[in-house]
């Protein structure tokens, strides 16, 4: 338990100012009157202790973590029962701390039986969602549907951009069903019908290929639609039945598409629906040139991720569902992309500030008419247990900072590292334009251009993807860089030679440079420092009866970690590419229902869409990817309705490595992404700029990628900066604002001169747990949510754009957020923080000391504090 509690200690902001605010009560949960317009019961403060001890004094008995699917008549009983309770003024009964409830609100699956309008009055035929649909669909999934028929009807395309989880799939069979009139109870006589309206076209869905069979089944379940797959052998019988006029709905895959999309381009399609349809991102791919070819006004987008990594994705998206829609090119990258992007750089001038502010109201507004965008919290919210996105930065062993150093010093990254220094030949070009634009006596350079000795056209910069991922599998493992047995015998000697060359005189510590056969040696973490750390994680978790997702996107780190599981003696399945499709669904049922299975294995790239794991509650992803799409992805696993347990993530970087600029420009991506889609207001950590080589600041740019981070935090300074640079905002506008500064010049850099005189303070591990966290391998850790303005509540106000273009004020957004609880859930934080500040001040102790004591306290002892707490309360009340 010590271990936890000093893990605890250490997820704690740069600033002390805020750390209790966001880091103590992060397992919190919506305010209960949004659920049924239900009094808030009683024991508030009670429930809100229990949250906190939930997550590192959980019950170690799994049967009290399942989920059973209570009648509806019962769910019913037990709420007028606690009505009746607390009208008659009774003390409700107060429960152990670390046994989660069972009794936990389910979505009902009826609802009125009714068909859902979706045409106006005086509109026909009318068309509407089938009262058999109906019933089962969410209040969001209701609103989602409305949105697609007015696209339809406006005869354009658009986004559908929920949240993974939310039901997309769902809520466009449901909107074909009311298009298509799939109403089950007319019968024979919908034939009559059918002839007195216009024949409609096919409708195409593009899909990858692991959820083709998911929309088959979908269909199947909801709505008797002819559903055809052009997909395999299959395709030319397929084809023909479609010109026959005999498929009403045709399912097929990216990549079938990109290459017979010729020939369905020629069919005059009604709707064309294209899931994750962030796939459009890249103008040049052929998958989107082949997309522009087909024949249809209304394409639909559904994605759960609309920007993954550069604003202009977002213009190619949608310039493919709504052309035209965000102007030109051109246009949207000068009026768009790029005061966003520099009105982001951490020491911006004002005026970049406050264009850029402007002009991401503008561009949510517009987005606004072409997507509908709504997550989990709030939609959803209520009806899940949560979940904490934790960034783990773990100490490489110090085998592996001797390897990575070396690494560094090969002449194929220092020829990178070089590239525009002036050659040493005197001549008036580069070094990488000039005598070291190859590298023959580098250990890279030689193996990708064996066939080319003279060099290729983008030399240097091929050997950049090659040496980062030598650096990340260095980071990760040190086994993987070694010769890969199933490659070619040419490629295993070459990696043989690199092995050798990194591992230095280190090479016997390491077994030389063949890959290792010994079991013992593969599951020994000495040597590696994340595995070192996640070893110990894990035997806490074990103890605690938790269920482990654990996501990499190397096969060969799967086998690592699979010994390593065998090793400590864990049950687990494993999936990963080779696992056959029709078994995949059978290893997750397993998992999900059987408590013997601890931990599931599983690879990022093959298990990142389509599982539903809502048994885990503890999700490692030990590799972090460049696009942070793929890390929310494998988060998304577990978090989802249905979920059994609050779900807690832990992301694994190796600090002082490259991964630590991995993960730093996932937040710069992320930031962007909220900036541009959902006009969030954003922290302004970093001082790079996408794209731009005048501002490359520490984020860009090839000497970023290959820079020396061992004796930096690199992370936590950037993070302390900005807390150093936001408190002196604040001091010198209130000195400003008194008339004892003169005000900042427009377009002057108002923080370059504080910037250069600040010393970022490295993150202390908490003191308390010390000898703990050293042996953990742990330098510091913090949650993701309090870096990356995730949390809803935060929006600026929703701008619509009227018929003179100018921007307004939405005056039903305010509405549309209570709506789905969002100012419910933030005023219902407020009163538990204040609710919990109070109990401290009850306590006699300030908050972080209480918040000690409440992690440290026996059940007995939070028990009779809260019931001197309210005898207290009581007796002030009657007094």
């Amino acid at each position: 338990m010590s271990l936890l509690r000093s893990f605890k200690e250490t997820l704690k902001p740069c600033s002390e100012s805020y750390s209790f605010s966001q880091s103590s009560l992060s397992q919190e949960e919506p305010d209960p009157t949004v659920i049924n317009q239900r009094k808030p019961p009683k024991s508030s403060l009670s429930r809100l202790l229990q949250r906190l001890e939930h997550d590192y004094f959980p019950s170690t008995q799994e049967s009290h973590f399942e989920n059973p699917k209570f009648p509806l008549t019962q769910v019913k009983n037990n709420v007028h029962k606690q009505e009746e309770e607390e009208e008659e003024g009774e003390e409700e009964v107060v429960k152990e701390f670390g046994r989660p409830e069972l009794g936990r609100v389910q979505f009902e699956d009826t609802g009125p039986y009714e068909p859902l309008a979706l045409s106006s009055d005086s509109e026909f035929p009318i068309i509407q969602v089938p009262a058999y649909i109906n019933c089962r669909l969410l209040a969001h999934q209701r609103e989602g549907i409305r949105f697609l028929y007015r696209l339809y009807k406006n005869n354009h395309g658009g986004i559908l951009g929920d949240d993974m989880g939310l039901g997309k799939t769902i809520q466009t069979i449901a909107f074909l069903a009311a298009v298509y009139e799939k109403d089950e109870e007319y019968g024979d006589s919908r034939l009559v019908k059918e002839n007195q309206v216009e024949q409609k076209g096919p409708v195409l869905i593009i899909c990858p290929t692991s959820v083709i069979h998911n929309w088959e089944c979908e269909f199947s379940k909801w709505a008797p639609f002819n559903v055809s797959i052009y997909h395999g052998s299959s395709r030319e019988l397929i084809l023909e039945k479609l010109q026959a006029n005999g498929v009403e709905v045709l399912v097929t895959s990216f990549d079938t598409f990109r290459i017979h999309g010729n020939l369905l381009s020629e069919i005059k399609w009604e709707i064309v629906i294209v899931d994750e349809a962030h796939r459009l991102k890249n103008e040049k791919s052929k998958l989107y040139i082949a997309c522009l070819e087909i024949k249809t006004c209304r394409r639909i987008g559904l994605t759960g991720t609309i920007m993954q990594n550069k604003i202009m994705e977002l213009f190619n998206l949608f310039d493919w569902v709504a052309p035209g829609s965000l102007g030109t090119r051109e246009h949207f990258r000068e009026f768009y992309d790029e005061p966003l992007k520099h009105g982001q750089r951490s020491t911006a001038p004002e005026r970049f500030v406050r264009i850029a502010d402007e002009r991401k109201l503008h561009l949510a507004a517009v987005l606004h008419k072409y997507m509908l965008r709504r997550t989990k919290e709030e939609t959803i919210g209520q009806h899940m247990l949560g979940k904490e996105d934790n960034v783990v930065f773990c100490a490489m062993s110090e085998l592996q900072k001797r390897v990575y150093q070396r690494m560094l010093q090969l002449p194929d990254v220092q020829c990178l590292i070089n590239k525009d220094l002036p050659c040493s030949c005197g001549s008036p070009l580069k070094q990488g334009e000039c005598c070291k634009r190859v590298v023959p006596d580098g250990i890279i350079w030689p193996y990708l251009h064996r066939d080319i000795p003279e060099g290729c056209d983008s030399c240097p910069f091929c050997l950049v993807l090659p040496c980062l991922v030598k650096l990340q599998q260095i980071s990760n493992h040190l086994e993987l860089i070694k010769p890969n047995p199933r490659d070619e015998p040419e490629k295993q000697r070459k990696d043989a030679e690199f092995a050798s060359a990194v591992f230095g005189p280190d090479i016997d510590m390491v077994g030389g440079n063949a890959p290792s056969k010994s079991f013992m040696d593969l599951s020994d973490t000495r040597y590696c420092g994340k595995m070192r750390a996640l070893e110990k994680l894990m035997s806490s978790w074990a103890l605690m009866g938790d269920k482990i997702l654990l996501f990499s996107y190397s096969v060969r780190m799967l086998d690592i970690l699979e010994k390593l599981l065998i090793r400590k003696g864990f049950c687990f399945s494993r999936l990963d590419g080779s696992t056959p499709t029709n078994l995949r669904q059978s290893l997750v049922d397993e998992f999900n229902s059987s408590p013997s299975k601890q931990v599931f294995l599983i690879s990022t790239r093959a298990g990142g869409l389509g599982l539903n794991l809502v048994s885990a509650n503890r999700v490692v992803i030990f590799d972090p990817n460049w696009n942070p799409a793929q890390d929310l992805q494998a988060q998304d696993r577990s978090f989802r309705f249905g979920q059994r347990r609050h779900v807690v993530v832990f992301r694994l970087l190796a600090a002082g490595s490259l991964e630590e600029l991995v993960y730093s420009r996932q937040v710069y991506k992320q930031q962007l992404s909220n900036i541009a889609v959902s006009g969030k207001m954003e922290k302004r950590y970093f001082e790079g700029v996408q794209d731009c080589k005048e501002f490359q600041g520490e984020l860009f740019g090839i000497c970023n990628l290959f820079r020396d981070l061992s004796d930096k935090l690199f992370t936590s300074e950037i993070l302390e900066l900005h807390e150093k640079q936001r408190e002196h905002r604040i001091d010198t506008q209130e000195l400003t604002n008194l008339g004892a500064l003169p005000t900042p010049s427009e377009g002057s850099e108002t923080l370059s001169s504080v910037s250069n005189n600040l010393h970022p303070r490295i993150i202390e591990s908490a003191a308390t747990g010390k000898p703990v966290l050293e042996d953990l391998g742990i330098l510091y850790a913090h949650r993701n949510e309090d870096i990356v303005n995730s949390r809803h509540g935060i929006h600026q106000k929703i701008v619509l754009i009227t018929d003179d273009n100018n921007p307004r004020i939405d005056a039903n957004a305010s509405r549309k957020r209570k709506k789905y609880g969002e100012e419910n859930v933030a005023s219902s934080r407020d009163r538990k923080k204040i609710q919990y500040s109070r109990l401290a001040q009850f306590k006699g102790m300030g908050l972080v000391e209480f918040s000690k004591w409440v992690l440290s306290a026996t059940p007995s002892e939070r028990e009779r504090l809260l019931q001197d707490y309210k005898r207290r309360k009581k007796e002030t009340s009657n007094g």
